[in-house]
């Protein structure tokens, strides 16, 4: 486990968390459909159990968890998608090059309270201790508010990509990225 402050912890996914991680989609799901929040994301499409299931073989899925609660999750390794070919990065990355961040995801119910943040500084120094430098994500142009947050940790916009995303169509996925090296 990974100490974030104090009793947060984040920690490789296992089995006993899908339950906690699929909850925690569901609410995100909930509110998006409710128009509390604009992510883009669709339920039964994206994200879904499978989701978390198809990545927890893997061992690239991370949960955030305090006082034995799973707070976030994301997805953390080097595939980059196929819409990342137009993306327009500023620095070189091959397949195997660039760390990824998809599908953070934190309960909305625990929303601003620092653990997206959280999640990505781990994110940075877990691709650091992976001898990565470059690190990319995306997030589809309606949310807002992760955009704003990239932001302001330094992750530039480098371009937006008009594609099917995870099943789900008309996204506009904005690219992102941050040199460490």
């Amino acid at each position: 486990m990974i100490p974030v402050e104090g009793i947060m912890n984040i920690r490789k996914a296992d089995k006993d968390d899908l339950d906690q991680i699929i909850r925690i989609y569901e609410h995100i799901h909930d509110e998006e459909e409710s128009g509390n929040v604009s992510i883009g994301w669709i339920r039964d499409v994206y994200p879904t159990k499978g989701t978390a299931e198809e990545s927890l073989k893997r061992g690239d899925l991370f949960v955030l968890e305090e006082n034995g609660r799973i707070l976030a999750a994301a997805i953390i390794n080097r595939i980059q998608v196929p819409e990342y070919r137009y993306a327009g990065w500023k620095h070189e990355a091959g397949e195997d090059e660039a760390m990824i961040l998809h599908t953070l995801v934190v309960d909305p119910r625990q929303s601003a309270r620092g653990y997206g943040k959280a999640f990505v500084f781990f994110y940075e120094d877990y691709a650091g201790r992976q001898g990565c430098h470059e690190l990319r994500m995306d997030t589809n142009a309606t949310n807002i508010r992760a955009r704003k947050m990239y932001q302001r940790l330094g992750y530039e916009e480098v371009g937006i990509v008009p594609c099917i995303f995870n099943g789900i169509p008309d996204v506009k996925l904005v690219c992102l990225e941050k040199y460490l090296g």
